[in-house]
């Protein structure tokens, strides 16, 4: 069995994402903003989980506060398997909705940036950016600028950069939503690929409802804000998935629960 061919992660599992009523108030000028009124939901290990709702429902806020980049007021988050000793910092790799490369530094040097800030062995680093930067097809433009790259080679560059330092946890935040269709569904077809061959524990962010159902093995579905979570399911569906399987009534199936659950 190829490793696009095994199945995801089946109950049992442990889990590496738990969160339990978790709320968040931005406060600006004395006024207060409820921004995430009550999301629960667990994730496990090797999972690659879509994270489904309208714009501006908190879903941005939800990864924040799984990065520590933004404290919870309220509820419970535990990240981090039993046993084994998880640092935000070094555990965890961003994808955000740019790529956000630094235009001075070239492909491979902008992936090292990560194993360059914790202080990793560089020469180990260097091979391990290598390996990456073939992985997901830019094998050759290491010495490329950014501004020679397309949006979607960036965006792949900006995907080695979050896996670099090994992280446990890979978080995308909207990552394709800039691309065109077409660059869109052949970054799916990579991204599904990629998560087959690395096995990380990825929770993908997306407003797009073909898009979440295609890439997840769960969907968590997101309320408009404040955001509360309407449900989560399992995506029973084929491996390897080709675009295609967006025409089968069980795609179909899927997407319609999610309109229904966002009141479309």
């Amino acid at each position: 069995m190829t490793a696009s061919e095994a199945p995801a992660p089946g109950t049992g599992a442990a889990t590496m994402i738990r969160m339990r009523g978790v709320k968040k108030i931005y406060r600006t000028r004395g006024e207060e903003f409820l921004a995430v009124q009550d999301v629960t939901m667990d994730i496990e290990e090797g999972e690659l989980v879509t994270l489904v709702g309208p714009s501006g429902c908190g879903k941005s806020t939800v990864l924040k506060i799984l990065a520590g980049l933004q404290p919870h007021d309220e509820g419970e988050v535990t990240i981090g398997s039993p046993g084994a000793p998880f640092n935000q910092g070094r555990d965890i790799g961003m994808v955000f909705q740019q790529p956000l490369l630094l235009k001075w530094r070239k492909i491979l040097d902008n992936t090292l940036l990560p194993a360059e800030i914790l202080g990793l062995p560089m020469r180990a680093a260097r091979e391990h950016a290598r390996d990456l930067l073939n992985m997901v097809g830019l094998s050759g433009f290491e010495d490329k600028y950014p501004y020679e790259l397309s949006g979607g080679m960036q965006q792949r560059a900006a995907i080695a950069r979050a896996f670099v330092h090994d992280p446990r946890i890979v978080l995308m935040d909207e990552p394709f939503g800039a691309l065109d269709a077409l660059t869109r569904e052949r970054m799916n077809l990579e991204l599904r690929r990629i998560w087959a061959e690395s096995r990380k524990t990825i929770l993908f962010v997306t407003h797009g409802i073909q898009e979440a159902v295609f890439l997840g093995t769960r969907v968590a579905v997101l309320t408009s804000g404040p955001a509360r979570m309407a449900d989560t399911f399992t995506v029973d569906l084929p491996y390897p998935r080709e675009l295609d399987i967006q025409n089968e009534a069980r795609f179909g199936a899927y997407t319609h629960r999610i309109y229904q659950l966002l009141g479309l």
